[in-house]
């Protein structure tokens, strides 16, 4: 098993965030650490967020979670193994 760091963006994240949600549940048992980012003020919260997800699996898994976050319209994904 390899410790692999992803990123993923979601634009725009009030639209498309449940389908990422979904998603991330699925594949929920190989997913150590997530943090969920986005720009915020007092007057409004921005449309694009950032997740950042901690994976503890083999390389096919992140493939396949890879593959269904980018099935999501106006998500974009990053990451590298360890």
């Amino acid at each position: 098993m390899e410790t692999t760091i992803m990123a993923l963006t979601i634009d725009p994240r009030s639209a498309h965030a449940p389908q990422v949600q979904t998603v991330l549940t699925k594949h929920g048992c190989i997913i150590k650490t997530r943090i969920g980012l986005h720009e915020t003020s007092t007057d409004s919260c921005s449309e694009r967020g950032l997740i950042l997800l901690h994976i503890n699996s083999d390389e096919n898994k992140v493939k396949d979670l890879e593959k269904e976050l980018l099935d999501v319209e106006g998500v974009n994904v990053k990451y590298m193994s360890l």
